[in-house]
């Protein structure tokens, strides 16, 4: 069996808009300036993770997924996807807006990119004072009043901005028009896609002078112009209890605040199950083989691991699956 929480290296990306969060807040070791994205575990083309800890050590998910296939994923999202990993799991810091943008159903991703769309959740681990994002249009609008203001300039005149703090989570349906604000450092649950239409970029230009490409044709025919009131997630926060966040079809994500020891049960799920550290730390143990995981760490349960503990003075999980 593979009784052991894995862990793997993550995956650091530079981006315009990345600051130094990821390095300061989560420990993350870079030598880069701009970091502005931590992939802690992927199946995505060209950035396979590979394992970090135990016997797995040096592999990457793609080789331990043709092995274990159904051991690691579950035996109906291994029927579903086969040996592909159905989530992408991410850190990001946004030391400046990032682009307006939406990603694609998955319809319309398979046709035009052989891809899973990509639906996502947000939770907000820090954000400085002020902080926003966009979710969203402010009402209703018709297609042609969307082009009208893209093309005079004036589309963040439509857009729904919401303050945001520590803790707060939402969830991003496809088609809908969104941005990451300035000053926020968040965990991102999503399918396995990195397909993404940009619509607007705040007239920014990089380090040579070039505007980033927009999607403007792409993104017509995928967006959501209905104002819907369906992304801002309430839950409770009880110790040692699972409290759900978020449930949909791709990804189901509960609240896990942990004091002292407790024992999870798993017998009754068939998937994998993931712990992203987004507060303290804490020790994960399945059997005899055991994980300390941190603020900004990632752990992957098998599916076949019936029961896990984990012991902290006080930590905060989010508890990732698929149902």
């Amino acid at each position: 069996m593979l009784n052991y929480p894995i862990k793997f290296e993550p995956i650091l990306k530079e981006k315009i808009w990345g600051g130094n969060k990821l390095k300061e807040i989560l420990q993350k070791k870079s030598n880069k300036n701009k970091l502005g994205e931590s992939w802690e575990i992927s199946g995505v083309r060209g950035n396979i993770s590979v394992v970090a800890n135990c016997f797995l050590k040096g592999r990457d998910l793609n080789d331990l997924l043709e092995e274990y296939k159904e051991k690691i994923l579950g035996e109906k999202i291994f029927e579903t996807f086969g040996a592909e990993f159905p989530l992408l799991i991410k850190f990001i810091d946004a030391n400046t807006d990032l682009s307006v943008q939406l990603h694609p159903h998955d319809r319309i991703a398979k046709e035009r990119h052989d891809s899973f769309g990509k639906t996502e959740m947000w939770y907000i681990l820090q954000a400085d004072e002020g902080a926003e994002i966009n979710v969203g249009f402010k009402k209703s609008i018709s297609k042609e009043e969307y082009l009208e203001h893209l093309n005079s300039g004036r589309i963040t005149d439509l857009l729904n901005f919401e303050k945001v703090e520590n803790g707060d989570s939402f969830f991003i349906n496809t088609g809908k028009v969104h941005a990451i604000g300035a000053g926020v450092l968040l965990a991102e649950i999503q399918q396995t896609s990195d397909i993404t239409y940009r619509i607007y970029d705040w007239d920014r230009v990089d380090d040579e002078g070039n505007p980033r490409e927009l999607h403007t044709d792409l993104a017509l025919d995928a967006i959501d112009f209905e104002k819907k009131e369906d992304f801002k997630r309430k839950y409770t926060r009880v110790d040692n209890h699972s409290t759900n966040i978020a449930a949909c079809e791709y990804f189901t994500t509960n609240f896990l605040p942990v004091k002292g020891s407790i024992s999870k049960n798993y017998s009754h799920l068939d998937s994998f199950v993931i712990y992203m550290c987004v507060g303290g730390e804490a020790e994960v143990a399945v059997g005899e083989n055991s994980e300390k995981i941190s603020m900004g760490e990632t752990l992957l349960i098998p599916a076949e691991t019936n029961e896990v503990q984990i012991s902290a003075k006080a930590a905060e999980l989010l508890e990732v699956f698929v149902v």
